[in-house]
C-alpha cells in the first residue's frame, strides 16, 4: 500500500493511500471516476511525498496521523520524509517498515492514454 501526499494548483496538500498509484493519481489529475471529492475541485499539481507500506492497517494508520498534522508539520514531513514513522503515537510495538519512494515518474500519471 502506499501512502502520498499531492500539492494542489491552490497550493492546498492532500494526503490519501492507494493500493495502486498510478491509477490512483490519474484519477485525481484526470478527474477520472473514483477520484476523491477534494480533488474535484482541488487540480492535482505534483506529487510531494510518497511511502510504502506492507499493509492496508499501517498505511490507513499513517493517513490518519498525517491527516491530523497542521500544514507547517506536513511541509516538514515532505522535507524530511525519512521521519515518517515520527508521526505514529508512541507505543510498545515494533514500528512497521515504511519505505521512502524517490523518483517517481509523474509522466505515467500527466500522460493521456
Amino acid at each position: 500500500m502506499y501512502i502520498y501526499i499531492i500539492e494542489c494548483e491552490d497550493g492546498s496538500l492532500y494526503t490519501g493511500i492507494a493500493k495502486d498509484i498510478v491509477q490512483r493519481l490519474r484519477q485525481h489529475y484526470h478527474h477520472l471516476p473514483g477520484q476523491a471529492k477534494y480533488t474535484m475541485s482541488h487540480q492535482m499539481k505534483t506529487l510531494r511525498a510518497l511511502w510504502e507500506t506492507e499493509d492496508k492497517v499501517t498505511a490507513c494508520r499513517l493517513e490518519f496521523w498525517i491527516k491530523k498534522l497542521t500544514r507547517k508539520q506536513k511541509l516538514k514531513l515532505i522535507e524530511n520524509q525519512n521521519s515518517i514513522a515520527s508521526v505514529l503515537p508512541k507505543t510498545d510495538e515494533p514500528l512497521p517498515e515504511i519505505k521512502v519512494i524517490q523518483g517517481f515518474d509523474l509522466s505515467q500519471v500527466t500522460t493521456e492514454q
